[in-house]
C-alpha cells in the first residue's frame, strides 16, 4: 500500500494489477473465510440488461416504507464508490465504508497467503457488501449483478429469496454473446433450484430461454409483460398505474418517473415481493411513490434530464420517454451526448436524431480511456442530423455551454454513458447547480 493511500485510491488501482478473476468456487472460499454471511441473509437477486438498478430501488423503497432495514448493493457508481452501498436508501457513511474496506483488505491478504488471487475490483466490493450488511444487521439485502449472471461474482449466493431478471438487450456482447438468446441464457444463470424467478417477458426470444431454464430446474416462475399493467392516468411527475397480481386483482400505484419504462420495472418489483410472500406489505404503495433512482430520466434542474441509456434497449426507452415529454410540453429538445468505445454509438445517434425534435446538439469527451473521440461523435451526428453539432473537449464545458445557451422553454436531455452522467452530476455539484 502506498503511503497515505486512501481506500478510493487503492480500489481504483485494483484493475491495473488484479487482472485475473477468481472462479466462483474461489469466491465461495472467500465467503467461507468470512463465515458465510450470505447464508443468513434474505436476498433479492437482480439481473438483466436494463432496469436492474430501478428494480432494486423499487424493492428497497417498498421494504423501507414497510419498516424494514434494507441493505442494497448496486453498480456502477456515478461519482464515488460509496454510492454502491446503501442502508435504508442512504449511501453508507465514510466510517462504515472504511471499516468494511479494511476488513476485506485483511481478508484478501489472508487468502493470498493461502494461494488465492487478489480479488478483482468487483469481487472486492462484493465482499465489502457482505461484510457491511452483516455488521449493519439488515433485514433484507437487495443484490444487483455486475455483468451477466451465470458467471457473475454475486452468483455464488446459494439461497436468495427470489431471482429477478429484467429486460434483456444487446450489451456487453463481447462477454455475454451476440444474440438476445445467448445473453438471456447468461442472465438465466442466476436461477436456482427452490428459488422462484420473476422475469420480463416482453421479448419473446429472451422469455423463452428464461422459461426453459426455470422449467428445467423445476422452479416457480412469474412471467411479466405489458399486459399485466394498465396506465390509468398521466401526472405531471409520473404515472398512475394498475398492477394485476397473480390472482388477477388490480392494485393502483403511483410511479414517479417521466419514463413509462419504469412502470414495467415497478411491476417486476411488485411481482418479486409477491413471489417472496410479501405482497401484503402496507408500505408498497408509499414506497413505490417515493422511489428515486439517479440518471434514469432524472430531472436534475427544471427541464434538464439525465438518462444513462447506453445500449439499444435503453435508447429505445429513452426516445419514447423524451419524445413523449416534448409532445406533452410542446417543446423542442436540446441534446448532450457521449459514449464509450465498444458501444453502438453510431446507431444510437441515428435513432435519436431521427426520433426527437432536436434543436441544439453537443457532444463531449468523457474523462476515461474508453471515452469516444469528440470528432468521431461529431461526424456521426453530422451525417444524420440537420442541426449543427458542437464538440467539447470536456463534459464541464459542454454542460455549462448548453445550460447557458438553452433557449427558453427547450428541454435539455443528457444521454449516453453512465460515466457521462457521473461527470455531469459532479459539474452541477461543483457549480452549485
Amino acid at each position: 500500500m502506498k503511503v497515505n493511500e486512501t481506500a478510493e485510491e487503492y480500489l481504483g488501482r485494483i484493475p491495473m494489477w488484479a487482472k485475473k478473476k477468481n472462479s466462483l468456487a474461489d469466491i465461495r472460499s472467500f465467503l467461507c473465510e468470512m463465515g458465510e454471511p450470505d447464508e443468513d441473509m434474505k436476498i433479492f437477486h437482480v439481473a438483466g440488461t436494463n432496469g436492474k438498478g430501478s428494480v432494486c430501488a423499487f424493492l428497497q423503497s417498498a421494504l423501507i416504507s414497510s419498516g424494514f432495514r434494507v441493505g442494497t448493493f448496486t453498480s456502477p457508481h456515478l461519482i464515488e464508490t460509496r454510492e454502491r452501498f446503501s442502508i435504508n436508501g442512504k449511501m453508507v457513511s465514510e466510517n462504515t465504508f472504511l471499516k468494511s474496506y479494511e476488513s476485506v483488505r485483511e481478508l484478501s491478504e489472508n487468502m493470498m497467503e493461502k494461494g488465492f488471487c487478489h480479488p478483482s475490483y468487483f469481487e472486492f466490493l462484493f465482499y465489502m457488501a457482505m461484510d457491511l450488511f452483516r455488521k449493519e444487521n439488515v433485514d433484507y439485502v437487495i443484490l444487483e449483478t455486475g455483468l451477466g449472471g451465470r458467471l457473475d461474482t454475486t452468483n455464488v449466493i446459494r439461497h436468495p429469496m427470489v431471482s429477478v431478471i429484467t429486460s434483456v438487450s444487446l450489451d456487453h456482447t463481447e462477454y455475454l454473446g451476440d444474440t438476445i438468446e445467448k445473453i438471456a441464457a447468461e442472465k438465466a444463470g442466476i436461477i436456482k433450484k427452490g428459488v422462484p424467478v420473476v422475469f420480463d417477458g416482453n421479448d419473446r426470444q429472451a422469455a423463452s430461454v428464461i422459461k426453459r431454464r426455470a422449467e428445467a430446474l423445476g422452479v416457480s416462475f412469474y412471467e411479466v409483460d405489458r399486459q399485466d399493467y394498465q396506465i390509468t392516468s398521466y401526472e405531471d411527475m409520473g404515472f398512475k398505474a394498475g398492477f394485476f397480481d397473480t390472482k388477477g386483482e388490480l392494485t393502483e400505484v403511483f410511479i414517479p418517473s417521466h419514463g413509462e419504462y419504469q412502470v414495467m420495472n415497478g411491476l417486476l418489483s411488485y411481482r418479486a415481493l409477491e413471489a417472496a410472500g410479501l405482497a401484503g406489505l402496507k408500505g408498497i404503495r408509499d414506497g413505490f411513490a417515493q422511489m428515486r433512482w439517479p440518471a434514469r430520466m432524472e430531472e436534475v434542474l427544471p427541464g434538464v434530464f439525465l438518462d444513462g441509456a447506453h445500449n439499444p434497449g435503453g435508447i429505445e426507452a429513452f426516445i419514447k420517454a423524451a419524445s413523449g415529454l416534448c409532445q406533452k410540453r410542446q417543446k423542442k429538445a436540446d441534446l448532450l451526448f457521449s459514449a464509450v468505445s465498444g458501444k453502438a454509438h453510431g446507431e444510437m445517434i441515428k435513432r435519436i436524431a431521427n426520433a426527437l425534435p432536436l434543436n441544439q446538439v453537443a457532444v463531449a469527451h468523457i474523462d476515461s480511456e474508453r471515452g469516444m473521440d469528440t470528432e468521431i461523435l461529431l461526424q456521426e451526428f453530422q451525417s444524420v442530423c440537420k442541426n449543427q453539432a458542437i464538440g467539447f473537449t470536456t463534459v464541464e464545458e459542454a454542460v455549462l455551454y448548453m445550460l447557458k445557451e438553452r433557449e427558453e422553454g427547450h428541454l435539455l436531455f443528457c444521454v449516453g454513458s453512465l460515466y457521462l452522467m457521473g461527470e455531469i452530476k459532479a459539474v452541477l455539484r461543483r457549480n452549485g447547480l
